[in-house]
């Protein structure tokens, strides 16, 4: 057992029995069960451990309607922020809804830079929904990346409210007007 002590200088040392310092929380990785995303999120929330799982609406065919269905960004993983050195990373490791935390070292996880899981979470709202394609304007040309028009090139013909815009896409030689969201597209330069 490793024994601490705090000196004035130099922070902790060997010496009496003491606890190291926690430092500040971390972001991290973790890995979900199968269809475990609603339950690690209530599990993490029970325990105070922050967490975030961005995702976005993706719009597929459904019986032959149109639907649009909630996609996580990041399939099968979820992001979660504590403090390792406070013995807390067990505990998250065998939260129900996790199957682990993704870890290169065998004794602790490894951690997220904080700015990427920050940048990440600049772009969302509070529900943790993406935010919409950045600065469309009318006349932009832009190529489809989701759901039945998908690949397709097109150009912006207005910006309707409810982050919704009419597109004007060339589809088998014609010009077609359809409207979409405005995250099921991607900016052409």
């Amino acid at each position: 057992m490793r024994v601490f002590t705090k000196s004035d200088a130099s922070g902790w040392a060997r010496g009496t029995r003491r606890r190291p310092p926690v430092t500040a929380p971390r972001w991290f990785v973790a890995q979900l069960k199968p269809n475990g995303l609603a339950l690690a999120e209530r599990n993490l929330a029970r325990q105070g451990i922050a967490h975030f799982s961005p995702w976005q609406i993706e719009t597929r065919r459904r019986r032959g309607r149109l639907a649009d269905v909630r996609r996580p960004l990041f399939p099968g993983y979820i992001f979660v922020r504590f403090a390792p050195e406070a013995g807390l990373w067990r505990a998250v490791n065998a939260t129900r809804g996790l199957t682990r935390l993704v870890q290169t070292d065998p004794r602790r996880p490894t951690p997220l830079p904080d700015a990427l899981v920050e940048g990440l979470r600049a772009r969302c709202d509070a529900e943790g929904r993406l935010a919409a394609a950045p600065e469309l304007a009318e006349g932009d040309r832009v190529r489809v990346i989701a759901g039945p028009f998908a690949d397709l090139v097109g150009r912006i013909e207005t910006l309707e409210e409810g982050e919704r815009i009419r597109v004007m896409l060339d589809l088998m030689g014609r010009e077609v007007r359809t409207r979409i969201g405005a995250e099921a597209v991607e900016k052409l330069d």
